[in-house]
């Protein structure tokens, strides 16, 4: 807030400094009627007070995953990993959706010591309590878009989480709503693995279609997580699985990070086509960050790169399985005695972002970085602490204030909000008026 300038004395005392934009002194300078003015805002203050003023959302960032295989913890600055508080607290983060990542093999082959899918599931939840826990004084766990408000309120980080990998489930409504109880507020139907209701986009290769689209448990599912308020994300899933699950829909749907398919031609981004039913909907479009759903040039660059040294990275992944920043560390160093992959600039993250708002509306694009889930990112983005060259980027580019502020993190909290008010106007109970439903059952 602009502190009130102190006028000099009519003895020509020399103007006291009032306080800048972004918390600093900026010069006062004194008119013919002994008025002082503030000078001109430049346009890094400009950016750095909106980006301060703003709520900053990133729905998708898989730090829980590093900290389990890892063992480390986020309280200090963590090489090789992208998010840790203090890049959280240089990046203006107002709210982090911890990825409850759960790998498709743990649907296919659980182990007694390890568990399944489920089980996995629960110990990233576990995880994320525990963060919390250890660091009071910046994070505090939210579960509705109040307390999301709150944590600017407060001066913390909000941490809330979602589950990537409907398998994760393991086809019990039950055990979604237990999930749910648990704290997590939304859940991407399907990884790269197509599951036992719903068909996925796949990753380096086309997942098999199972279901063409949804099955009818999987439309209980999208079903079921709209009546309790737990957001359906759409990204992961194929064109078809998208299809069918507007047409079950009641609420505002989200991917939670995905790109758009007309700049960069994978099956995990979005056609301009699913960009429109989204808007139409009132979900929202949580842009990745991912260089390779960026840019054409760079994916086929780094598929180039992945066949070219198969034998390596296969001997990497072996020797480092289950330690993600090992895993990184050693595939960095690969890259260095390589030929680099192309430079994707962030000029090319803010056209994705551009485009979606084109396409979809204004109020239907967001932020879905994928950090710590992604092995590049474009130029000047190394992690969370990274947001704000966002925010001057989108200004320099003419966008308003208002705009950029519903990028950064208000248009996801309408669409969290409405999920809200959909799950409350049901007036039912979270399991007494719950489906029952097992995918077993007859």
């Amino acid at each position: 807030m602009t502190a009130i300038l102190a006028l000099a004395s009519s003895c020509g005392g020399a103007p006291r400094e009032i306080a800048g934009p972004a918390g600093r002194a900026s010069p006062a300078t004194a008119t013919d009627a002994g008025v002082a003015t503030r000078s001109p805002e430049t346009p890094e203050e400009r950016a750095a007070r909106v980006h301060r003023d703003a709520i900053v959302v990133d729905t998708h960032d898989d730090i829980p995953s590093v900290m389990l295989g890892s063992r480390v913890d986020i309280g200090e600055r963590l090489a090789h990993a992208h998010t840790d508080i203090p890049r959280l607290r240089a990046g203006g983060v107002t709210a982090l959706f911890f990825s409850v990542y759960v790998e498709g093999d743990l649907a296919e082959h659980p182990t007694p010591t390890g568990g399944g899918a489920l089980r996995r599931a629960i110990d990233l939840v576990d995880l994320t309590y525990a963060t919390v826990e250890r660091h009071p004084r910046d994070l505090l766990l939210a579960t509705t878009a109040a307390d999301i408000r709150r944590a600017k309120r407060d001066d913390k980080v909000a941490v809330l989480m979602g589950v990537e990998g409907g398998h994760a489930i393991e086809s019990s409504l039950g055990a979604l709503r237990v999930l749910h109880r648990l704290g997590c507020r939304y859940m991407t139907l399907t990884h790269t693995n197509t599951n036992t209701w719903a068909d996925s986009a796949g990753g380096g290769s086309p997942a098999k279609v199972v279901h063409h689209g949804l099955s009818p448990f999987g439309k209980e599912v999208v079903r079921e997580m709209q009546r309790i308020g737990m957001l359906v994300d759409v990204s992961h899933v194929s064109d078809e699985t998208f299809w069918s699950v507007l047409d079950v829909a009641k609420a505002p749907i989200v991917a939670s990070h995905s790109s758009a398919r007309a700049l960069a031609d994978t099956p995990r981004n979005m056609t301009d086509d699913m960009l429109r039913a989204v808007g139409k909907n009132g979900g929202v479009v949580m842009v990745n960050f991912w260089s390779s759903f960026l840019s054409d040039e760079h994916r086929e660059a780094a598929r180039r790169f992945s066949t070219a040294h198969e034998r390596e990275l296969a001997e990497i992944r072996a020797r480092h399985k289950g330690d993600p920043l090992a895993f990184r560390r050693a595939v960095t160093e690969l890259r260095a005695r390589s030929a680099p992959l192309p430079v994707v600039p962030l000029g090319k993250l803010v056209d994705h972002l551009e485009h979606v708002a084109r396409i979809a509306g204004m109020d239907h694009v967001g932020f879905g970085s994928d950090f710590d889930g992604v092995d590049s990112l474009p130029e000047g983005i190394d992690g969370v602490d990274a947001f704000p060259k966002i925010t001057a980027e989108l200004l320099r580019r003419g966008r308003s204030e208002e705009d950029v502020k519903k990028i950064l993190g208000e248009n996801f909290l309408r669409v969290m909000e409405a999920a809200e008010r959909f799950a409350a106007s049901t007036k039912t109970t979270l399991s007494g008026d719950g489906n029952p439903r097992r995918i077993d059952d007859r």
